[in-house]
């Protein structure tokens, strides 16, 4: 495959013309697991990890390697393994929060052109959910379209319900799928161009891995049954980028039981462009749309125009992000002010 093949645009190369390569390749992560890469080029896929300086220099998560990265590689041992010297900037990304109660984010995947958002018609079915996933694909800067899977075990009419409820909070971007009938996949392969990368995101046991699987023409990963309620079980343990038939690439993700929201403000405004909209109708420019007078928001509430249930959905998802892009940048200063006392105290012990 060519580098083009893979993803690499005129983005990348004029700002990989901006860097200071030092001789190093570029290569793509295809994988990441437990700190071990797999870099891709137009030759070979090999396993890779940073180099020193690399790791010296990352200050913070978000700078480690995440699938989709276009890194610049020194390769070794007759090019069967790799050396990670840098990472060309992120076009476009897909974060959380760090799972846990430890600040910070984790990168899911990097250099994505389409979030394949998938929700079962069955289990998995939470618009509240959902429109967690929208705000942060609209926040990294990536499209987000949405599949309902599993439709060939509910009534026709249940799945329009549900299609309808989906499609208005996408904005119309949602396809009804069903991987046992096959029904839905053509609209969506039309839909994955050759060159262009995809990330399947949602809860575990929705369809995922089957999905690859019938997207890539063959039984690449393996599955597993469903249970006897008709729910999937959890397959996917890593992050992997794998090339589909007709050329486009996808990034297969584990189920995330933990979705928090960090410092999303535009993923939040694009998400939830209705409230956008009469946010600009305020009275006041910094509005939290509470108490204050002149509101256009709570207008809207209380004039039934606003749902309640997503305005509250609204408010608890900026609270959430804007507390968590607030703990990181307390958690960096703490982290900072400890280093400077380090350093202080080494100078007085030599002194």
């Amino acid at each position: 495959m060519t580098l083009q093949e893979l993803g690499y645009n005129t983005w990348f190369e004029q700002h990989a013309a901006l860097l200071n390569t030092g001789g190093c390749a570029i290569a793509r992560i295809t994988a990441v697991d437990r700190g071990l890469c797999l870099v891709r080029d137009a030759l070979r896929e090999v396993p890779a990890e940073l180099s020193g300086r690399m790791s010296f220099g990352i200050d913070s998560p978000e700078e480690l390697p995440c699938v989709g990265d276009w890194a610049l590689v020194r390769h070794c041992n007759d090019d069967t393994f790799a050396i990670i010297d840098g990472l060309l900037p992120r076009r476009t990304f897909l974060r959380r929060r760090a799972p846990g109660t430890g600040a910070g984010c984790q990168m899911i995947a990097a250099n994505i052109d389409l979030a394949l958002i998938v929700q079962s018609c069955q289990f998995d079915f939470n618009p509240n959910r959902l429109e967690r996933y929208l705000v942060m694909a609209l926040d990294g800067g990536v499209e987000p379209l949405v599949l309902l899977t599993k439709t060939d075990l509910v009534p026709e009419e249940e799945v329009e319900r549900k299609l309808g409820v989906l499609r208005a909070l996408a904005r119309g971007k949602a396809l009804p799928l069903s991987n046992v009938t096959g029904s839905g996949l053509e609209e969506l392969r039309q839909r994955l161009a050759p060159g262009r990368t995809c990330c399947l995101l949602g809860s575990s046991g929705v369809g995922k891995t089957t999905l690859v699987n019938r997207l890539m023409g063959r039984e690449a990963f393996e599955t597993q049954s469903v249970s006897g309620t008709g729910e999937g079980r959890h397959t996917t343990t890593r992050r992997q980028l794998c090339v589909l038939q007709g050329g486009a690439l996808l990034v297969d993700t584990p189920g995330m039981r933990e979705l928090g929201i960090v410092g999303a403000e535009e993923g939040l405004e694009a998400g939830f462009e209705d409230i956008a909209v009469l946010s600009a109708q305020c009275r006041y420019a910094d509005c939290r749309h509470g108490n204050e007078p002149g509101c256009a928001v709570r207008a809207a509430l209380e004039g039934g125009e606003l749902a309640g249930e997503r305005y509250a959905h609204y408010l608890k998802l900026r609270k959430e992000s804007e507390y968590n892009a607030l703990s990181a940048l307390d958690k960096r200063r703490k982290d900072k002010a400890f280093g400077r006392f380090v350093k202080s105290v080494k100078k007085h012990m030599r002194d």
